[in-house]
C-alpha cells in the first residue's frame, strides 16, 4: 500500500506478528506521556511531580 499512518502500520504489526502483549505497553507510554505534557502546563503540576 501507498502512504499508511502510523497507527495504521502498528495495528497492522500487532495483529499479524500476534504481538498482543505490547499493546498494554503502548497504552502506558501514551498515558504518562499524557501526563508529562498535562503536568507541564497545568496548575496542578506539583500534585503531579509529587505522584512520582
Amino acid at each position: 500500500m501507498g502512504n499508511k499512518s502510523l497507527l495504521f502500520e502498528l495495528w497492522d504489526f500487532l495483529r499479524i506478528r500476534k504481538a498482543w502483549w505490547l499493546t498494554p505497553i503502548i497504552i502506558m507510554l501514551i498515558l504518562v506521556g499524557g501526563l508529562i505534557i498535562f503536568g507541564q502546563s497545568s496548575a496542578l503540576s506539583p500534585f503531579i511531580y509529587a505522584l512520582f
